[in-house]
C-alpha cells in the first residue's frame, strides 16, 4: 500500500477539546438594602479557567455582587450558581482576597497561609505541604517564619493570595486587591498574578476600579452601569497572555472600555444631582 493509500485508509483523527465549563452563572440576580435596590438583572456566565474583571462608577454594586457569589450576601432576586449549584452560603470552592490585607499579626507567614486548612480540620502536615506550596509559587520563599509587620505591602497581598489558594478552590474572587499598594509594587504583584493564574488554571473574577488593571488581566471585562446597576457591556479581550501594557491592541481596549465606563460615571454623577 502507497503512503497516499495508507493515510487514506488510516486518516488522522482530530483531538477534540471541550470547551470549558460553566463555572459561575448568574440569571437575573439582584441584591436590595431595605429600599436600595444595588443591583439588579444581572446575567452572565464565566467559564472554568476564564478570568473576568467587573469595572463601573464608584457604588454601583461591584463588591456587592463579588460578595454574593462568595455566599457573603444572599440574592433578593434571580439566581446565582457555581457549578450548576445555587450558592447558598460560603464554601471551600471559592477562595477571596480582599483590598486590605488582613493578616493575623502574631501568626508568621506560614500560619496566615495555614489558617483556612487548620479551621477545615487538615492535619498540620498536610496545611504546612499545601502552604509551602503556594509561598514557592506566589515567590514568599525564605519568608516563611516572618511576621507581617516586617513585610512589604506587595509581600502581604501575597501573602493573602497564598492563603486564599492553600484551600485550593476553584475560584478565587478579588475585591480591589491592588487597591492598597503603591504603584510600582503593584504591577509587580499584577504580573505576578497573572503567572500565577496561568500556573494554576483557577476561575478568576476581580473587581477593579482601574481600567488599566482590568484591561492588562482579564479575558472579558463586565462593566456595570449606573445604580440600580446591570451589565452594560461584556467587552472580550481578545488577546494572549501575559499582556504588553504598551501593546496598541491593548491600547484600543482601554479606549472601548473608558469610553462605556465615562458614559455610565456621566449618567451616575447626573441622577445623584437629581435627587
Amino acid at each position: 500500500m502507497s503512503n497516499v493509500e495508507n493515510i487514506l485508509a488510516n486518516p488522522v483523527r482530530e483531538t477534540v477539546v471541550p470547551a470549558p465549563r460553566p463555572k459561575i452563572t448568574a440569571e437575573g440576580a439582584g441584591v436590595r438594602f431595605g429600599s436600595v435596590t444595588a443591583v439588579e438583572d444581572f446575567t452572565t456566565t464565566i467559564r472554568e479557567r476564564e478570568f473576568v474583571s467587573i469595572i463601573g462608577p464608584s457604588g454601583c454594586g461591584k463588591s456587592t455582587m463579588l460578595y454574593a457569589i462568595a455566599g457573603f450576601l444572599k440574592t433578593t432576586s434571580g439566581v446565582l450558581k457555581v457549578d450548576g449549584q445555587p450558592i447558598v452560603k460560603p464554601g471551600p470552592d471559592r477562595g477571596i482576597v480582599f483590598q486590605e490585607f488582613v493578616l493575623f499579626p502574631w501568626r508568621t507567614v506560614l500560619r496566615n497561609i495555614t489558617l483556612g486548612p487548620e479551621i477545615a480540620g487538615l492535619p498540620r502536615a498536610e496545611a504546612e505541604e499545601r502552604a509551602r506550596k503556594w509561598i514557592r509559587l506566589t515567590g514568599l520563599g525564605g519568608f516563611e517564619d516572618a511576621y507581617p509587620a516586617t513585610l512589604s505591602g506587595g509581600m502581604k497581598q501575597r501573602v493573602a493570595i497564598a492563603r486564599a489558594l492553600t484551600c485550593e478552590p476553584d475560584i478565587l474572587l478579588l475585591d480591589e486587591p491592588f487597591g492598597a499598594l503603591d504603584v510600582q509594587t503593584k504591577n509587580y504583584v499584577m504580573k505576578d498574578l497573572q503567572d500565577l493564574w496561568i500556573a494554576a488554571s483557577k476561575t478568576i473574577l476581580m473587581v477593579t476600579h482601574s481600567v488599566q488593571e482590568a484591561t492588562l488581566m482579564a479575558d472579558r471585562v463586565l462593566i456595570l452601569g449606573a445604580r440600580p446597576s446591570r451589565i452594560v457591556a461584556d467587552v472580550k479581550i481578545d488577546l494572549p497572555h501575559p499582556r504588553d501594557p504598551a501593546d496598541p491592541r491593548l491600547g484600543q481596549y482601554r479606549q472601548e472600555v473608558t469610553r462605556i465606563l465615562s458614559a455610565e460615571v456621566d449618567r451616575s454623577m447626573k441622577t445623584e444631582r437629581s435627587r
